[in-house]
């Protein structure tokens, strides 16, 4: 049985890698960075909003680069909602990100379906419709050219846009690979005034994962995130957790040619986890900043406590918390 359900893992991995490679031919919207990307695909996928077997919510700040002034801050609410027939799902995302005199606020609503590739595997495809609005105030910069002409004489630009994005997302109960483009329009939501300001593009975000039972009480909780933008260096996230007794989770993570992180996380209770990560710059920026912070909170609601399978019982102990497959 275990060989089989190994040979199908792969073989259903290696159909998958093909689908993704073939996409690379298209071309990679700037999307706001996470280091426990792990914990936030619903962000950026909305295939996996079906995947989840419990209602979650999730809120997220992140800090980036502290002492930069104008440096990027992300604030993020989302809702991942497994719908009744347990093949479909419901997700909702609200994004503001500040980046100097740009902030832009994303609203969006996200629909999934999965099928059933075989026992163990399952495939969801997810759509996500939304909009976006962009502000650009001057009065938080300078210029060096004085009358420049993207201000079109302006201190300020407002402007609405709608986001059609869409994903896919393969999973089983120990692994799992994604892809998914977030906003497909580009080009036509800028006017010719904004474009001088910002360029639109499209953006490919690959994921993947996987646990490993090193022992009754540690799992080994590999993955990755691959960010591809067309014009910009390729975004290579790497990152290993330990989950110790399903209750705390420690790791680093390795953003390529960028920064280092320490994650920590734990299972406050059955339906509460809070996760925090700090990255240290390892390029040139590292000696202007004092790093980066991320906290997570994610609510599992009406999640219920089991006992550990992989967990030896002896009386008189508490039940342990039923952890998500790979997250």
């Amino acid at each position: 049985m275990v060989k089989k359900r190994n040979k199908i893992r792969y073989k259903a991995i290696y159909i998958y890698c093909l689908l993704l490679l073939g996409s690379y031919t298209l071309y990679g919207q700037k999307e706001p960075q996470y280091t426990q990307y792990m914990y936030n695909i619903g962000s950026f996928n909305p295939a996996y909003v079906g995947s989840v077997e419990n209602p979650e919510i999730s809120l997220l700040y992140r800090a980036q680069w502290i002492d930069i002034e104008g440096a990027p801050r992300t604030i993020r609410a989302g809702i991942n909602l497994p719908l009744a027939d347990e093949k479909s799902g419901l997700g909702f995302n609200i994004i503001n990100d500040e980046l100097g005199p740009a902030t832009h606020t994303y609203v969006d609503a996200a629909y999934s379906f999965q099928v059933e590739l075989s026992e163990y595997t399952k495939l969801s495809f997810g759509v996500n419709v939304g909009g976006s609005l962009l502000n650009m105030d001057f009065n938080k910069g300078s210029f060096e050219f004085e009358n420049e002409p993207a201000l079109n004489n302006s201190l300020s630009v407002n402007k609405f846009y709608a986001t059609v994005g869409a994903g896919t997302f393969l999973y089983s109960e120990d692994w799992y690979l994604g892809i998914s483009i977030p906003n497909f329009l580009t080009d036509a939501i800028y006017d010719n005034e904004v474009k001088t300001v910002l360029e639109d593009k499209i953006q490919f975000n690959f994921i993947g994962g996987s646990v490993f039972n090193l022992s009754d009480r540690l799992k080994f909780k590999p993955a990755f995130l691959i960010n591809y933008l067309k014009g910009a260096p390729v975004n290579v996230n790497l990152s290993t957790n330990f989950l110790i007794s399903d209750l705390v989770t420690v790791g680093a993570s390795y953003r390529l040619n960028n920064a280092i992180s320490g994650l920590a996380g734990v299972q406050i209770s059955n339906s509460l986890f809070f996760g925090y990560s700090y990255d240290y710059n390892t390029n040139g920026l590292g000696e202007f900043n004092s790093g980066s912070h991320e906290a997570i909170l994610k609510f599992y609601i009406g999640r219920k406590a089991t006992s550990n399978n992989n967990t030896k019982s002896n009386k008189g102990q508490p039940k342990q918390i039923d952890t998500p497959r790979f997250f």
